[in-house]
């Protein structure tokens, strides 16, 4: 299943929420068949195997959006200090320059 949005229909804030809301409908209407089947309801069958596609194609877009959420929250990490890591080094070195020039500026007396 695609979700396809024209122009001007807006993106869903949440679309990992969307996405788990499919794949709860789609479990919904498997259970809802396969109840079907069990009460004799032959006919059923074919609908049960598009649930079970359904689920399983919803199932695989949720992994996908997370594994992409995941990237995207790594990316915006790595922006943070160099690479992702602190450098201490840097830092001692640049407050060691801060308090260097405080103590000129402060003057002696």
């Amino acid at each position: 299943m695609t979700i396809r949005l024209s122009d001007g229909d807006a993106v869903p804030d949440d679309v990992l929420a969307v996405a788990d809301d499919l794949y709860r409908m789609a479990a919904e209407e498997l259970y809802r068949t396969i109840q079907a089947i069990r009460t004799g309801q032959m006919s059923e069958v074919k609908a049960a195997q598009t649930a079970v596609r359904d689920l399983r194609t919803t199932a695989l877009q949720v992994l996908e959006e997370r594994t992409k959420v995941d990237k995207l929250r790594k990316q915006i990490a790595g922006h943070v200090g160099a690479g992702g890591a602190l450098d201490f080094d840097a830092a001692r070195a640049e407050i060691g320059r801060r308090l260097a020039c405080l103590r000129d500026a402060g003057g002696r007396d």
